[in-house]
């Protein structure tokens, strides 16, 4: 009974709104017990108060704006004008290495072939007398002169021998070195030195790759061969100064034919535009292709090369390529 009482002093208490909660059941008691399905409940879409600013207007409050990201073709665009730039850089270092090796060849072996046989046509006209004594000077054009007036006047022993023996051997060695690169690409470069020439085949990483070490191993034997014509006497050695010049020369075409033309490592100019050099560099861009076994393997008889291996409908495919690339290059600048 005093429990009874002091509970019922107790809700009293309690105002009747109150009393009323207190004896209902909770709604989070009622979605317990209650049977399945339960009740729905409403959603209420709460919106979103805009403002303007003074760059943007109708952003969110609250809302952070996003960094911007660089567009992808602008990343390409940058990517593509840095590798051209990166590429004009190194055609123009290998424009000036190669402009200064063809100069500097061409200067010595011009020289070399004028005072050679000046040389030995004043040997010739004062035999009694010691051979150092009768050597031209370099800077001198007055032995030009005189050579040309001995020449013209018919006096002293023009070797013609000799001087015929060196000028066929220089052609006959541009010639022969066409032969002897195609069976050095193919069992050499391409077999136990491809470590070296491999670098050609991939994409070149710079201005010079491990394959131009190549030149300088031909450049060797040509060199050696011209210094012992140009300072010995006789039938051999003229033989031997006119295959160093052959090789030279040889050196000289390949390098622009094969580096300017093909590779487009450094400009050309008008070699582009004949129509024979077209179809070698086009006969020389299916070697890359690996398309007939790696032929062809020479360079100025490529295209006969192809012809023999029936490559010639792709040889035609070929040169149609570059025309039509070199078009559109020309319509771009």
């Amino acid at each position: 009974m005093a429990v009874a009482r002091l509970v019922a002093a107790r809700v009293p208490l309690l105002s009747p709104a109150a009393a009323a909660a207190h004896r209902s059941p909770s709604a989070l008691q009622r979605l317990a017990f209650a049977p399945l399905p339960a009740r729905r409940v409403a959603c209420v879409a709460v919106p979103l108060r805009v403002v303007a600013s003074d760059d943007r207007a109708g952003e969110a409050v609250g809302e952070q704006e996003p960094e911007p990201e660089p567009e992808p073709e602008e990343d390409a665009r940058k990517a593509v004008a840095e590798r051209a730039a990166r590429k004009q850089s190194e055609r123009r270092t290998y424009l000036v290495a190669a402009m200064m090796s063809s100069l500097g060849f061409t200067s010595m072996a011009a020289a070399a072939v004028y005072y050679r046989f000046a040389w030995q046509m004043e040997v010739t006209r004062h035999r009694q007398t010691p051979l150092a004594s009768h050597l031209p000077l370099p800077n001198s054009f007055a032995a030009a002169l005189k050579f040309l007036r001995v020449l013209d006047q018919g006096g002293g022993e023009i070797p013609v021998t000799e001087m015929f023996g060196t000028f066929a051997l220089s052609v006959g060695a541009a010639v022969g070195m066409e032969f002897w690169a195609r069976w050095a690409h193919r069992a050499l470069w391409h077999a136990s030195l491809w470590h070296m020439h491999e670098s050609h085949h991939r994409p070149r990483d710079g201005p010079f790759e491990l394959n131009d070490v190549f030149a300088i191993i031909n450049a060797v034997p040509a060199m050696s061969l011209l210094a012992y014509g140009f300072f010995t006497r006789g039938l051999v050695p003229g033989l031997c100064f006119g295959a160093g010049l052959g090789i030279t020369l040889f050196g000289m075409a390949y390098m622009f034919v094969h580096d300017g033309l093909v590779h487009r490592r450094f400009p050309v100019g008008p070699i582009a535009n004949v129509p024979y050099f077209r179809r070698v560099a086009a006969a020389h861009q299916i070697h890359h292709m690996d398309k007939f076994e790696g032929v062809p393997y020479g360079l100025f008889l490529g295209p006969k090369e192809l012809e023999e291996v029936g490559g010639s409908e792709e040889l035609e495919k070929e040169i149609k390529r570059r025309i039509k690339r070199k078009e559109t290059l020309d319509a771009i600048q």
